[in-house]
């Protein structure tokens, strides 16, 4: 069992794409080799109930895209381990 670190700052810029992220977290889509990726359907509601204004959600979109890349990759090498 790994020990747990000190968590990591998120910067303030960074923050919205962030909160995003995390109220996606139910909005996954799996098939039968594991998770495939975000329901992007769910992404304008979020972004409406974090009232994130809309000229900032092409940007928020992009950076959710990079966690869900980062998120899959992490996901699919644990399946790999096992």
């Amino acid at each position: 069992m790994e020990e747990a670190s000190e968590p990591t700052p998120i910067w303030p810029e960074n923050l919205t794409a962030y909160n995003a992220f995390v109220s996606l977290l139910s909005q996954w889509r799996v098939g039968m080799g594991g998770a495939t990726g975000l329901d992007y359907t769910a992404v304008p509601v979020v972004l409406e109930m974090l009232a994130t204004p809309r000229p900032e959600w092409p940007a928020v979109f992009g950076d959710i895209r990079l966690m869900e890349d980062a998120a899959l990759e992490q996901m699919h090498a644990n399946r790999k381990d096992k």
